[in-house]
């Protein structure tokens, strides 16, 4: 019987491809799953650690969230030149130790701190605090690198030429990070609870632990897709267009080479740029359940009760994204997926700031009502933000080239952190309570932006925004064949 003409003789091949690409999946999300619960779980404790060694003051903090989102702003052109030439396991796996050596000496010197308080100098805490800002830029650098690597070079490249399967392990990576968002500060919370030293050491546990099974599960994706061993061509094509980019010798080259001066006109002159700035803008905003919004709730009467209830009924929300936004990409396209998605979060946001106002400028306003519809709305808006997020990624990876994706991606990352910056710089500027409708404004304000740039970019690919209804294509027929 001949094997190729055999339908039942196929099968054994199909089922066996079946079954090497969902072990390649569960090795990809394994890997993913542990970069990104240790990141979140540092992140969150890094916080409660700070604020337990230095009680009085935020000041400490502050200065380490500025500085590390600044390193990770200034430094992008470097981790995008090498994430687009340098050989893909290794770019992830010194992401990964470096990552974690970062964590283990920031466990350490936290450790430090937290112990000897009372016996170390001013200078001592002052040089000791100076090394754990410096391990967080690290820790911050080489997360960044992980997750552009794998979700903007790595996944496109496993599923080429097949946008379903890319569509569901997009939806299931963000489905993770959301996941790892939402319990892994629960985890450490409740470590700290007992004792901060225990979760520091819980931290550093865990994220030493980690590492050869997120070593190993990486090493097999990447022996198993063998496109992800790169040609001699692509790395030709790469050196050349880096070489292209970079200034002349001196202090202009070493500008060049290091700020993200050579990257950022590339990625503005992209086909995919608007998409991809819509999305940084969204990251200038206090309308989340972020520090920022968590500390006006609590200001007006929430207890840690009601704000834990609301994070998760948000998160939960979020999660929803991952299953919805594929569904409807698969129906509409990203491309109207993403104008749908950011509808849905402008019109959200505005039902939520419009009661906000109208309930401030009332003679007897109720704030702890006007804080919970803001919430509600706020929450449900993270559907829309989350939809956006995957249809702009999609977006993306279909249409950056695949010798300039790492560069491009690492100029989104840097004006995420920028925008991020901002909004840091909104809650300073106006830090009062009472003061929060102006940080709120300028968020919304940013969304809408954000809405218009995206809904030029669909202008721009199809013509118009919205499909006319079937009476107006009518009359409009009509009134051609008539003239």
């Amino acid at each position: 019987m001949p094997q190729s003409n055999d339908g039942e003789s196929l099968a054994p091949s199909n089922s066996n491809a079946e079954v090497n690409r969902t072990r390649i999946e569960w090795q990809l999300y394994t890997s993913h799953f542990l970069s990104m619960w240790n990141s979140r779980l540092f992140e969150f404790g890094a916080v409660l650690f700070l604020a337990s060694i230095f009680p009085s003051t935020l000041l400490p903090m502050s200065i380490y969230a500025l500085i590390r989102s600044l390193s990770a702003m200034l430094l992008a052109h470097p981790l995008g030149t090498w994430i687009d030439g340098g050989n893909r396991l290794s770019v992830v796996r010194v992401s990964i130790l470096g990552q974690r050596l970062a964590v283990a000496g920031s466990c350490g010197v936290l450790w430090l701190i937290e112990v000897r308080m009372g016996a170390l100098s001013v200078t001592g805490v002052n040089g000791l605090f100076a090394l754990l800002v410096a391990l967080a830029c690290v820790e911050k650098l080489c997360a960044t690198m992980n997750t552009i690597a794998v979700e903007r070079d790595w996944v496109v490249v496993m599923t080429e030429g097949d946008e379903d399967w890319r569509r569901v392990i997009n939806a299931r990576i963000r489905r993770i990070d959301l996941a790892c968002k939402l319990v892994g500060p629960f985890v450490v919370s409740l470590v700290a609870m007992a004792s901060t030293i225990i979760a520091i050491w819980t931290v550093l546990g865990v994220n030493m632990a980690s590492v050869p099974i997120e070593y190993i599960c990486i090493e097999r994706v990447y022996k198993s897709v063998p496109a992800l061993e790169r040609v001699s061509a692509d790395e030709e094509i790469a050196s050349s267009s880096r070489e292209d980019e970079q200034a002349p010798s001196g202090l202009t080259s070493f500008i060049s080479n290091i700020l993200p001066v050579s990257s950022i006109p590339f990625y503005i002159r992209h086909p995919a740029f608007l998409p991809s700035f819509s999305l940084s803008l969204l990251y200038l905003t206090v309308l989340s359940f972020s520090g920022q919004m968590v500390t006006y709730l609590m200001s007006v009467g929430y207890t840690p009760l009601h704000v834990g209830i609301a994070r998760t009924g948000s998160t939960i929300v979020e999660l929803s994204a991952t299953w919805v936004a594929p569904r409807l990409i698969r129906r509409i396209g990203p491309i109207r997926g993403g104008l749908w998605s950011l509808n849905w979060q402008m019109a959200c946001l505005a039902i939520g700031v419009c009661w906000y106002m109208i309930d401030l400028n009332k003679q007897e306003s109720n704030a702890f009502i006007s804080a919970t519809v803001l919430a509600i709305c706020v929450a449900f808006s993270r559907l829309g933000l989350w939809g956006y997020d995957l249809c702009a990624q999609n977006i993306v990876q279909e249409e950056v080239e695949a010798t300039h994706r790492g560069s491009f991606s690492t100029a989104e990352a840097a004006f995420q952190n920028l925008f991020e910056l901002l909004s840091f710089a909104s809650t300073i500027a106006f830090s009062k309570p009472d003061q929060f409708q102006w940080p709120m404004l300028i968020s919304i304000l940013a969304v809408y932006i954000s809405g218009i740039l995206y809904a030029l970019f669909l202008r721009s690919r199809r013509g118009h925004l919205f499909h006319a209804p079937p009476c107006l294509k009518s009359r409009t027929e009509g009134r051609i064949a008539l003239e």
